[in-house]
């Protein structure tokens, strides 16, 4: 009788290996494809993360000049604006650059949209928003002289 209690746990023991080894195989590709997840997820992590430091110096770039000059909030720049003013003044591109404080060429790339204007170049185009002909033509005279 020795010998059969001697066979019958060794068929034991090899069936019990058998479904253990099965188990065992299951739980590593489990693994395995949490392991993958994980790393895609944190892949996706990192590019939302650059997204989203992108689109805040985007918007504190568009909001620091109009802070920082002091500017009312919500002001612009728009070359069809740029171009409005001018003609509403009825003043050449060198007499509205004068104006500002810039070059006839500089006020013609702001109009194309081929430039923009610095923070105090902006400062003052905002300033002469609000000027009439007359007081244009009046401070051109007194940069003149």
């Amino acid at each position: 009788m020795p010998n059969l209690a001697a066979v019958l746990k060794k068929e034991i023991r090899r069936l019990a290996r058998r479904e253990v080894k099965a188990e065992v195989n299951a739980v590593r590709r489990a693994a395995s494809q949490h392991r993958h997840d994980i790393a895609r997820l944190k892949r996706q992590l990192q590019i939302q993360e650059r997204r989203l430091a992108a689109l805040q110096s985007r918007t504190s770039a568009r909001k620091q000049p109009a802070e920082s000059e002091g500017l009312p909030p919500g002001v612009r720049f728009s070359p069809r604006s740029v171009r409005a003013q001018r003609k509403r003044l009825k003043l050449s591109a060198g007499q509205y650059g004068q104006l500002i404080g810039v070059t006839g060429q500089t006020v013609y790339l702001w109009e194309k949209g081929k430039t923009r204007p610095g923070k105090a170049q902006f400062a003052a185009l905002v300033g002469v928003r609000s000027l009439g002909r007359r007081e244009a033509l009046r401070r051109l005279e007194q940069k003149r002289s």
